[in-house]
């Protein structure tokens, strides 16, 4: 049976092709809707892109028929543009004005609802207080969850499994595992394994070997991951999610990285310490180019005086701290580091070319060959954005994405459907890509302590 689904305008403006997601159902624009988009197709924001490209569809079908009666849509569906009455229901007639939106909206579902009986009418909508509003009234209200992704189900790019101790020496002995022995061993062999996911192999016979490897689905095999007796950078992994996370970062043939954890994890520092060693050290790379979105945390101070790089300075300096961190200026007593990094700090970097730190509102339209780069707090932006960014990558670019979904400060996106989120669900299993969840704090022991009870 078809229903009948009433979209709201926050929908729309979440994501523009929200029309063509419903199958062979009827989906039904309130006109009042088109009016609300219609104020924002003039914003330079993401929001006006999203309007502008509703308008340019609803053209497109406007062009095979009247949208009053229906257009038919290329999955069977039919779509239609609803027209608004003076007359409200007297269930929305006692409210108070400033919700007239809402009650077209709500007036134009219930109509549906009256003139189709028997046939299910299920308003769409992101606006919690709508979809509570809808519920008093009798009316089916849902959120808009086509890329909503559950956080306690996202892929966490490793695994665990036990298994006889004479594998596990094998491993070490041939530098690979077949999967199929692996599997035919294992009793709590994982449903599904993806490309570059790691896979930690526990000795049943003794829990304390273990051996930690990458998956390779190409050739079938587990592959060790590289040695890091030495470190990167002076920076050792502290736990088996960092030593997956460096194993990642340093493998040239992996160009997207995607590292979810919470604060206090290692993300950034790790992040650009394998940065620098690729391009100092390997010179794999020309620069190491660090960049992250500007959102506030709480109220914002205003306007910021001084040139460009003088307005940045307050929100790029947790990226100046780890650099420093690195490069032991923060260490007390000063410079304690080798002779070759003894006075430097990040602007000796940027000096010599070798390191660049921006905000991503100028990245449109750019090309970016040959470079390491880092996009920190990737969980502020949304997943338009994030396909703006990645599409910019050039020929040799590596590109790594850090976040946090739990800590997100633009009001537009929420823990499941944030950038980052997206990015790890749609590229897991790519050759090109992997991703590494880290759950162990490393920061200090009252930083572990307050992301753990508060």
């Amino acid at each position: 049976m078809q229903k009948h689904f009433v979209l709201d305008t926050n929908v729309l403006l979440h994501d523009p092709l929200g029309m063509f997601q419903f199958a062979d159902n009827i989906v039904v624009i309130p006109i009042v809707v088109l009016e609300e988009v219609d104020q924002f197709k003039k914003e330079l924001s993401d929001r006006g892109r999203s309007a502008r490209e509703v308008c340019r569809r609803l053209d497109e079908l406007r062009e095979q028929g009247h949208l009053a009666d229906g257009v038919p849509l290329k999955h069977g569906g039919l779509l239609k543009v609803a027209i608004a009455t003076a007359d409200l229901p007297t269930t929305l007639s006692n409210v108070r004005p400033g919700h007239s939106a809402d009650n077209m909206i709500l007036a134009t579902a219930l109509r549906v609802r009256d003139s189709n009986p028997g046939v299910p009418t299920i308003l769409v909508t992101k606006d919690v207080n709508l979809r509570i509003r809808a519920d008093a009234l009798g009316l089916s209200a849902v959120d808009y969850d086509v890329e909503r992704i559950t956080i306690e189900e996202l892929y966490s790019g490793s695994a665990e499994v036990t298994i006889g101790s004479e594998i596990i020496n094998t491993f070490y002995q041939d530098g690979r595992v077949a999967l199929e022995v692996l599997k035919a061993a294992a009793s709590d062999w994982p449903r599904e394994l993806f490309m570059n996911q790691y896979l930690l192999l526990r000795s049943r016979d003794n829990p304390s070997q273990t051996a930690l490897g990458r998956v390779d689905t190409a050739q079938g095999v587990l592959l060790p991951t590289r040695k890091l007796r030495e470190g990167v950078w002076g920076i050792r992994p502290r736990n088996k999610e960092q030593h997956c996370l460096l194993d990642l970062l340093l493998n040239d043939d992996i160009k997207l990285v995607t590292l979810v954890g919470k604060a206090g994890t290692g993300k950034t520092l790790l992040a650009i310490a394998a940065g620098l060693q690729k391009v100092t050290e390997e010179r794999v790379y020309h620069k190491l180019l660090v960049s992250r979105p500007i959102f506030p945390l709480g109220r914002d101070i205003g306007f910021l005086p001084g040139t460009v790089e003088e307005k940045l300075n307050p929100w790029m300096q947790p990226i100046y701290d780890n650099v420093e961190f690195l490069l032991n200026l923060s260490q007390p007593g000063g410079t304690t580091g080798r002779d070759r990094r003894q006075g430097q700090s990040h602007q000796d970097l940027v000096n010599m070319g070798l390191m660049a730190i921006e905000p991503l509102t100028y990245i449109r339209g750019r090309s970016i060959p040959n470079q390491f780069m880092i996009v920190d707090e990737a969980q502020n932006l949304t997943p338009h954005e994030v396909k703006t960014i990645i599409t910019r990558v050039g020929d040799n670019t590596k590109i790594v994405l850090t976040g946090d979904p739990y800590q997100i400060d633009n009001p537009y996106v929420d823990a499941s459907n944030n950038g980052l989120t997206t990015v790890v669900e749609r590229f897991k299993g790519r050759a090109l890509a992997g991703t590494i969840t880290l759950v162990k704090g490393e920061r200090s022991p009252l930083a572990e302590l307050a992301s753990n009870i508060l």
